[in-house]
């Protein structure tokens, strides 16, 4: 069995499915002392990112990140949820004589590649009975992520799964639930 690569531990998937990698857990991964001199080489990142005609709000959002302080107070230390674009340009961009940086460039190469190959076997299905049988597919396989995150959060009766999926369509259809969305969509 193949092992997992630490960039593959690290990701996380938020509520509606988007993958995302925690800026603190990623600078302890590339051997970075501290969270200042990282966030020098996110600041490159977000520049390269800006620079190819991307926002880079799409793929460095700050979140809140509580920490407690030495007299035991709470204090927000911040964190970002970095887009798999993000991770790439930070790769990019740390310190190349590292031997985890070395690591994740290739990581990250491989996983965009295959991400293109996808998108390029997608592209050349022939009709669009084909493109949505496709699409079916990778839908299913999206909601059993979707069906284990749940899981995980302990969603447990049908009820309560019912109410996770609701709060899905919401999140998509600004507000809907899932029969107002269906309802707008007609």
């Amino acid at each position: 069995m193949e092992e997992k690569s630490i960039f593959e531990q690290i990701k996380h998937i938020n509520n509606i499915g988007q993958e995302y990698w925690s800026g603190r857990e990623l600078y302890k991964i590339l051997d970075y002392i501290k969270w200042d001199k990282f966030l020098n080489v996110i600041d490159k990142a977000k520049e390269a990112c800006k620079n190819s005609g991307e926002n880079p709000d799409d793929h460095f959002p700050r979140v809140e990140k509580m920490a407690t302080i030495g007299s035991g107070a709470k204090r927000d230390v911040g964190d970002l949820h970095l887009s798999r674009y993000a991770c790439y340009l930070i790769i990019q961009n740390a310190d190349p004589s590292k031997q985890v940086v070395a690591h994740g460039q290739t990581y990250f190469a491989i996983q965009t590649r295959k991400q293109e190959i996808m998108e390029q076997s997608f592209e050349q299905l022939s009709s669009e009975e084909a493109k949505r049988l496709y699409l079916r597919k990778e839908m299913v396989e999206h909601n059993k992520h979707l069906a284990d995150a749940a899981k995980d959060a302990g969603v447990i009766q049908p009820w309560e799964y019912a109410v996770f999926q609701n709060h899905g369509y919401m999140g998509l259809y600004d507000g809907l639930g899932a029969k107002k969305s269906t309802q707008k969509r007609i």
